[in-house]
């Protein structure tokens, strides 16, 4: 039955099923506020915790996970999400949720960080491009299932019982990609060179720094808006359902963006043009969003639609750059785990630092003021990553690991 399911849509599904994890706090935070006593500044941190492990570890793990092999390990992480996420229906204060938070995003980056390499390995060239394309889209769709599934998991058996439907979802998905995934294409992995002589090369390079920190500036934007969506329009007094639909449809269209980055670079759009009009984009909806300049919800809301649905050009170009300024064709695994690690830094100091803002100013009309100093700093990084590329037109793209 398993030699049915195609290898790759499991490990697509596989990511959604990590991705999961990532967005079923944000309808959770009015609940678990009240419950735990949580601050907003305490809610801030409890969005960007999952980050922790990316923001530690990701170049780390990048570089090791040719060792272990990429199938191993997205099920260790996929294990450590069902369990992390299991005890984290039990606890009672705000500090052991936060633990367990940073505890599923070990997990959570064990399940996503191999997987355009495996990809690689599972499909054929002509799929390569299309099945890159869904697997960029694995964030988004994720985010937009929990935003819209939670509210109602959540009425009907509370939080904790919302955190252990998504432990059981992810167990069951750890032993599908176990089955489905063919245990070769661990054996294929073999890594080329030591792991601290992969990552000593990435780090000292000015190439993989360009797209890690565009990557930084735009996650940290990205999460801050729609992680505390639930929250504003719970504070606004908006029904429930209704804020419940308009956050996952927001976060769902960002994968718009996402697919479309892939189709515009196969048809000769540089890279740096469709970054810049990604951060413009994110600029321009985050003020009509937020600002008390625009006073109509219905404007509000299309900002935060701009916001995230060109906003998302910027991961799925910044993904293909990455590939292009590794420092060599043995450290490209090790290059988007610095992509990777540097997105978790954007996302672990975005939330939080917004809630402090807004805690200081008295409201979230100031967040565009922070999202707006993270989108100018991403059209500096366009520039840079630009200028990069000019210099280096003539070199070949580095690749992952040939196939075989």
């Amino acid at each position: 039955m398993t030699r049915r399911i195609d290898p790759a849509l499991v490990v697509v599904l596989a990511g959604i099923s990590a991705a999961l994890h990532v967005g079923k706090l944000p309808p959770a935070l009015p609940v678990l506020r009240d419950a735990l006593q949580i601050s907003l500044v305490q809610a801030g941190f409890l969005l960007s915790l999952v980050q922790l492990a990316g923001m530690t570890l990701g170049v780390a793990i990048g570089a090791a996970a040719d060792s272990l092999g990429p199938r191993r390990t997205m099920v260790l992480g996929l294990l450590i999400l069902a369990v992390a996420s299991f005890a984290g229906g039990f606890v009672q204060t705000p500090g052991a949720l936060m633990a367990l938070r940073a505890a599923e995003g070990a997990g959570f980056l064990l399940a996503t960080l191999p997987a355009p390499g495996l990809i690689r390995r599972l499909v054929e060239p002509q799929r390569l491009a299309a099945t890159l394309g869904l697997w960029g889209a694995f964030m988004p769709i994720g985010t937009a299932a929990a935003l819209l599934a939670g509210p109602a998991c959540i009425a009907l058996a509370g939080w904790p019982g919302w955190w252990w439907l998504l432990a059981l979802l992810a167990l069951v998905m750890a032993v599908v990609l176990a089955l489905a995934v063919p245990s070769s294409a661990d054996a294929r992995m073999a890594a080329a060179a030591g792991a601290g002589r992969r990552i000593m090369r990435t780090i000292r390079a000015k190439g993989p720094w360009l797209p890690s920190l565009a990557f930084a500036v735009y996650s940290a934007q990205w999460l801050t808006v729609v992680g505390f969506l639930p929250t504003i329009y719970a504070q606004a007094g908006l029904p429930t359902a209704y804020a419940a639909f308009a956050t996952a449809f927001a976060a769902l269209v960002n994968m718009t963006g996402n697919i479309a980055s892939g189709r515009f670079l196969q048809r000769g759009v540089p890279a740096p043009v469709l970054l810049f009009v990604g951060y413009a984009a994110m600029l321009v909806g985050a003020v009509v969003a937020f600002s008390p300049a625009f006073d109509s919800a219905v404007l509000r809301y299309l900002g935060v639609l701009l916001f995230s649905s060109l906003g998302g050009l910027v991961p799925g170009t910044l993904f293909s750059v990455a590939v292009r300024v590794a420092p060599d064709d043995t450290t490209v695994s090790s290059t988007v785990g610095w992509v990777q690690q540097l997105s978790a830094f954007g996302q672990f100091v975005g939330p939080p630092f917004a809630a402090w803002v807004a805690a200081r100013m008295g409201g979230w009309h100031v967040i565009w003021w922070v999202t707006g100093a993270f989108a100018l700093a991403g059209m500096g990084m366009a520039h840079a990553i630009s200028r990069f590329l000019a210099g280096h037109a003539d070199a070949p793209p580095a690749v992952p690991h040939p196939r075989p």
